[in-house]
């Protein structure tokens, strides 16, 4: 997991994305990087480590620009260094990414064909050539990002800038999650509202397989096909507040003093505290008291946290209950039982 932020502005957008990735540290501390536009060509300043890494780098050689984007890592592919730290860029696109490309070794095999030379041992890299590639082919950028997006296959959320354009990011989403954020001569890009709060309160979430190409004073939203859709805007009165460290020395810290508090609000929205009845939706109900297994599917403390729910279901309820590790999920194809029940815990 990843934390990625674009911001198209008429003012300097390096502190703005600094503070996005500062609410987005929570999602990965790996490395952190910043691109900006400087003179029309991509500048790119990274670091290895937490996000204060990257702004001790900064304060020694500072990073201006009217557009930009940046990203926090945690690590898939590739170590965590300096070198494989996002943005990865050609001399003509700058790329954040969240996800996995899965056909990425496929990709880099065929641009490896038209002379292509990789510098970092990411799947990310080959978003930054293959568009670059279609560049060449003459296609504009925003054709060449669709192109590019045409191409990859996995679980992802990216954001493109380009050499020259000093008004344009193109972003898409798939499977992983991508907000809007809509400000006043300046438009926002995040991997979640809680990074846009300080900057705006208008919000709209992509969908699966959306594409949008954002200005400063527009955001065009589409299908995979192309086709113009619309996503709602939303007001939100988030302040971010609960992805900050607080007084805690870490994040991990933070998320086990939290679980009380966590638990109780997650109750108190079924439960009627006049009453104590329970309420659950009845198609859940349903589908659980049909269900002949259970299957937990997650990931990291997550995966833990079903271990529990295993050990509740199958002595209290009495149901059968499998937990699944996401990231082999996927890929072993495990039998399912006609009417079981699966739940994605994040």
């Amino acid at each position: 997991m990843c934390g990625i932020v674009g911001i198209v502005s008429g003012k300097d957008v390096v502190p703005m994305i600094v503070e996005g990735l500062r609410r987005l540290e929570y999602r990965g501390y790996d490395s952190a990087g910043v691109a900006t536009l400087v003179d029309n060509a991509i500048t790119r300043c990274r670091a290895e480590g937490k996000l204060v890494h990257l702004e001790e780098r900064l304060k020694a050689h500072p990073l201006s620009g009217k557009i930009g984007i940046g990203h926090t890592r945690w690590a898939t592919h590739g170590e965590p260094t300096e070198r494989n730290a996002h943005p990865h860029a050609t001399e003509r696109v700058a790329v954040v990414h969240n996800g996995i490309i899965e056909n990425y070794a496929e990709l880099k095999d065929e641009l490896a064909q038209h002379q292509v030379r990789f510098e970092t041992d990411t799947d990310t890299e080959v978003i930054a050539h293959l568009a670059d590639y279609y560049l060449t082919q003459g296609e504009t950028p925003e054709m060449a990002a669709h192109k590019t997006f045409d191409r990859l296959r996995g679980a992802y959320a990216v954001v493109l800038l380009f050499k020259g354009e000093n008004n344009l990011l193109v972003a898409a989403r798939q499977g992983t999650p991508l907000a809007i954020g809509y400000g006043e001569g300046e438009m926002f890009i995040a991997s979640d509202s809680y990074a846009l709060s300080p900057l705006t309160r208008k919000i709209s979430f992509l969908e699966d397989g959306d594409r949008v190409v954002v200005t400063n004073d527009n955001v065009r939203i589409m299908n995979a096909k192309r086709k113009a859709v619309e996503r709602p805007i939303r007001i939100t009165a988030q302040s971010g507040s609960t992805t900050g460290k607080g007084e805690y020395r870490h994040f991990m810290l933070k998320e086990i003093y939290e679980q009380p508090a966590v638990i109780a609000d997650t109750l108190n929205s079924f439960v009627n505290p006049a009453t104590g009845h329970i309420s659950l939706p009845n198609e859940i109900l349903e589908a659980a008291l049909r269900a002949p297994r259970i299957t937990l599917i997650a990931c990291g403390t997550a995966y833990y946290a079903c271990l529990v729910a295993k050990y509740w279901l199958e002595t209290i309820a009495r149901v059968p209950c499998e937990v699944d590790v996401a990231s082999e999920f996927r890929y072993r194809e495990a039998p399912l039982p006609n009417d079981g029940m699966a739940i994605f815990v994040s």
